[in-house]
């Protein structure tokens, strides 16, 4: 093929160039820079066309004639047509019409042919198309064995969705390819790049779709001109290759998806975890809200596997974020927050104001209650009235937080949480969690089973992933608080006091290391005293034997939980991985919990990541504590076991902290696994050999905690959206008060009077 040259036109003229062209291939290319391109790229750029005649020596029949666009269009697809793909005719006409409702403009190709016309069958057969003359004024492409492949153009832009109607209906997302079609393609308009649909029939229409996009391809500033293009050396163009993975074809919106040059090519691990994860979604009104906790086949009885968790949903939400998929992730939290109860109550056994479900179902239902109505879709909310134990979903309503910022981080939508009744469920969850009570201590006191962990596993009183949850939802909604009236800088005030109570709390008294866990070893007890040391009274014979041998030289971690009298000595991987993201642990303390998960790395991820707990609670202590629960037995499910989907709070952890190296051997430890294991919940014994006895098979967040480990180490800037940098004097925003060591008290020696 002889090389091309390239003209800089206006829109409306593209039909007249295409009918004056050359009469066997014309290519007409369009480019629309939305406001994200705009802002990002060109601040400038219009809107402009690009056409190419390429020249072949295949038998074309008529020329392309007739305006393609009554005005000047935005198109973002790149059309390829060949008239030997058009039925054969004295008389084609081409137009082109938009769909306010859809978002898309649609070309539709119509022919005057008669019986004397000749058809390009071959074409239409090679394709898998029939024509039905009784469809010939009202049918669209449909899809038979063989489809079409969606376009992708030369300028590495987004492949465009092409919607055609099926046995089951129009699916206006769905990407189909077919690597022979293509070649064929290819082969019969004889160009050397993308080569799209060129298949028509009578009284039929091709969509062009619009990808929002903020990088959809080059401005007309950036194409050379032709002074330019004849000073540089034509080179031989080369052959456009075909994208090998489907998933990557997809029309995301995710700018960084996008930037890079290099293709990458899907495991078929991760193939599989795709297809599962978009199985898995679930649908209200039409639109996606969430994915189910589980799709196992072999489970007769889900129990509440079956309903959308919001804690469950949060790794999902960032692989479709990742991707691009935003739709889903916005619909979560509009309807999550429609679902947060608003009414103050007393009674026991209802939720209480601010507080957010921890999970929820569609059912279909009568409208009315009346059969004659018809059917209606509800959203059933579970507060916990009806969870194992009745505990109560404390970390939601910091999920929903968390997630909402990680949101608008990725969108750069920052209209949602601007919204008033966003602003006013940010505050209800604020209210909820401020709250005065009885306790002395700035951490949050929650009972059992009130997180991720939600059996009996005496974790009540102030547990580290609470602490740590609760320290970056009120950083987060600190941020988001945007409404400055009198509630809102109340709610600031508050939230600063907290944080600095907070953050010293934490560091200064749930730290372990060597040389802590010798001064422990060493504390004298009943001190009565404002400069006691042991100022929790913790008996030194409550450290457990294993921690002497355990404990490494260099690192350590938060404990677990700190009460009166009571220290949890067990490592809780989420508590010590979210006090990284969130910078609730210092630089060096973040760096000595890697560290140690290094040193530890038998005990703590074996063959299977992650530990969730270590070491187990076996014997009375697993009796006294667990109340001898047969499911949390030694190494099992929350006591000890494995979980798969702890990869990505692990991930993010290492990438804040730049240690992608120790997440990607995580991530390259569970892949051998875990699509041949079918997905499962947890697995059991110390090294996680072994699936979980009770384990639910192809789990929700296990497979969306894989994909998005792989994709954050694809694209490792994505995990700002859930970190924060430490905050500056946070010590000294609040005062020193906070310190029992420096704090102000009564002196009865000194020369005040007593009344």
């Amino acid at each position: 093929m002889s090389s091309s040259s390239r003209m800089l036109i206006d829109p409306m003229m593209a039909a007249a160039a295409a009918s004056s062209g050359c009469p066997s291939t014309v290519r007409i290319a369009a480019s629309v820079f939305y406001k994200a391109w705009q802002q990002q790229q060109q601040p400038a750029a219009g809107a402009a066309g690009l056409i190419r005649h390429c020249k072949s020596n295949c038998s074309c029949g008529d020329s392309l004639h007739n305006f393609l666009f009554p005005k000047p269009p935005r198109i973002t697809a790149l059309v390829v047509v060949s008239e030997n793909c058009l039925p054969r005719s004295s008389s084609s006409r081409f137009s082109c019409s938009s769909s306010n409702s859809s978002g898309s403009r649609s070309l539709h190709v119509s022919s005057s042919s008669r019986g004397g016309g000749r058809s390009s069958s071959s074409h239409l057969q090679q394709f898998n198309f029939k024509d039905d003359a009784r469809k010939r004024n009202s049918r669209r492409l449909k899809r038979c064995s063989s489809s079409p492949s969606a376009i992708r153009c030369e300028r590495s832009l987004s492949d465009q969705a092409t919607s055609f109607d099926s046995e089951e209906g129009v699916n206006p997302r769905e990407i189909f390819h077919d690597n022979n079609s293509i070649a064929a393609a290819a082969a019969r308009a004889k160009t050397v790049v993308s080569v799209a649909e060129a298949v028509a029939t009578t009284a039929s229409e091709l969509p062009i779709f619009f990808v929002p996009s903020p990088h959809l391809g080059p401005s007309v500033d950036d194409l050379p001109s032709e002074e330019a293009k004849e000073e540089e050396p034509q080179a031989a163009p080369a052959a456009k290759e075909v994208p090998a993975n489907p998933e990557s074809s997809k029309p995301t919106a995710k700018p960084f998806l996008q930037r890079n040059s290099e293709r990458y090519v899907e495991s078929p691990s991760e193939k599989e975890a795709w297809a599962l994860l978009k199985d898995a979604v679930v649908t209200y009104c039409g639109e996606p809200v969430g994915t189910i906790a589980a799709r196992d086949p072999s489970d007769p009885f889900p129990q509440n596997y079956d309903q959308v968790f919001l804690r469950d949903f949060i790794p999902s939400a960032i692989a479709f974020l990742i991707k691009g998929e935003h739709e889903i992730v916005r619909n979560f939290l509009v309807h999550t927050l429609q679902l947060q109860s608003w009414e103050k109550t007393v009674d026991c056994y209802s939720p209480g104001q601010g507080l957010m479900p921890a999970s929820f179902k569609v059912l279909t239902v009568f409208r009315d209650g009346n059969e004659a109505n018809g059917t209606e879709e509800i959203l059933d909310p579970d507060f916990g009235e009806a969870a194992i134990g009745r505990v109560a979903p404390v970390d939601s309503g910091l999920w929903w937080i968390i997630l909402l910022r990680a949101y608008a981080k990725c969108t750069g939508d920052t209209s949602l949480q601007e919204r008033v009744d966003f602003q006013t469920g940010i505050k209800m969850i604020l209210k909820v969690c401020l709250a005065d009570g009885f306790d002395m201590f700035p951490t949050l006191l929650v009972t059992d089973g009130s997180c991720m962990i939600d059996r009996r596993m005496g974790i009540h009183g102030h547990p580290l992933e609470i602490q740590a949850l609760f320290y970056q939802a009120l950083r987060f909604a600190r941020d988001m608080l945007v409404q400055e009236d009198g509630v809102a800088q109340d709610l600031k005030k508050l939230i600063n006091s907290r944080l600095s109570a907070l953050l010293f709390h934490i560091q200064e008294y749930y730290w372990l290391d060597l040389r802590k866990l010798n001064e422990i070893y060493r504390y004298k007890t009943e001190e009565y005293s404002y400069d006691a040391v042991n100022k929790f009274n913790i008996y030194p014979d409550q450290v457990s034997p294993w921690l002497f041998e355990w404990i490494p030289n260099k690192g350590g971690y938060f404990i677990g939980n700190l009460q009166p009298a009571h220290m949890d000595f067990r490592f809780f991987s989420l508590g010590n991985l979210w006090s990284i993201c969130g910078s609730l642990a210092t630089k060096t303390q973040a760096e000595d919990i890697l560290e140690l998960m290094e040193a530890k790395w038998d005990d703590l991820i074996g063959t299977m990541p992650l530990k969730i707990c270590f070491p187990a609670l076996a014997e009375d202590e697993w009796r006294i504590i667990t109340g001898s629960d047969p499911k949390n037995t030694a190494w099992s499910y929350h006591n000890g076991g494995s979980w798969p989907t702890l990869m990505w709070q692990f991930s993010v952890a290492c990438i804040k902290m730049g240690r992608l190296d120790l997440a990607q051997r995580a991530v390259e430890v569970a892949e051998k696994r875990l699509s041949r294991d079918r997905w499962p919940e947890y697995y059991d014994t110390r090294s996680g050999r072994f699936v979980g006895k009770q384990a639910r098979l192809f789990q929700t967040w296990s497979i969306a905690g894989f994909l998005v480990a792989k994709l954050l180490l694809r694209h490792p800037e994505a995990a700002s959206w859930l970190t924060c940098d430490e905050e500056s004097n946070p010590v000294i925003s609040c005062g020193l008060d906070m310190n029992p060591r420096r704090r102000r008290k009564f002196n009865p020696l000194s020369n005040s009077n007593l009344v």
